[in-house]
């Protein structure tokens, strides 16, 4: 079976000998520093406002925004058009990425493990709201978006019989349904502490 090259997406009517206008090249690249600083941005606002360390609690949120709005939005901006890193070869940006996912899904785990801990020493039941269940879908799909990964980077020491440009489809496919997941479970965690509950 023959190997299937990487595509390389071409601008909008490049083939037609059109050129992209200097206004959509620098509207693309302002999207993306706001997408770099609304990332970091919410991760130290989040961080500032759990006041780590002073509760057991305290430290679940920040590893949840540094897992997902820091480490695994940052893993995926590096291969958006426009990006910071755009004259990095393709197999650094996967190397990044790569480790921008690990140390994200470590600090999801930690953050779960927390959250665990904080619920056992205080004698709560767990996954009884909406935000708990949908962060457990959250964190097991970032489980199967790693082993995704995973077999990305080494479908023949796995030995995989999948075509890399399948297993490419899935991992992109598990990553969509998690940031999907991601946004679901902040939503509903806003909507929780819009009706006056908490932890």
């Amino acid at each position: 079976m023959s190997a299937v090259p990487d595509v390389e997406y071409a601008s909008v009517g490049a083939g037609l000998g059109m050129r992209e206008s200097r206004v959509y090249v620098w509207m693309r690249r302002v999207a993306v520093v706001a997408a770099h600083a609304t990332a970091l941005g919410l991760t130290i606002t989040i961080t500032v406002l759990s006041r780590p360390g002073t509760s057991l609690f305290s430290w679940h949120p920040v590893c949840m925004s540094v897992a997902y709005w820091l480490c695994m939005t940052e893993g995926l901006l590096l291969f958006t058009e426009g990006s910071l890193c755009s004259c990095v070869s393709v197999i650094r940006k996967a190397h990044v990425n790569w480790l921008c996912q690990a140390v994200g899904m470590l600090s999801a785990v930690i953050g779960l493990g927390f959250m665990v801990a904080s619920k056992q020493r205080s004698e709560l039941p767990h996954l009884v709201s909406w935000h708990s269940i949908l962060g457990l879908i959250t964190v097991v799909a970032t489980g199967l978006q790693v082993a995704c990964g995973l077999s990305v980077l080494f479908p023949k020491l796995l030995r995989l019989s999948s075509h890399p440009a399948k297993l490419k489809l899935y991992h992109t496919t598990v990553g969509l349904c998690l940031l999907s997941c991601h946004s679901h479970r902040c939503i509903s965690h806003v909507l929780r502490l819009a009706s006056g509950h908490s932890e």
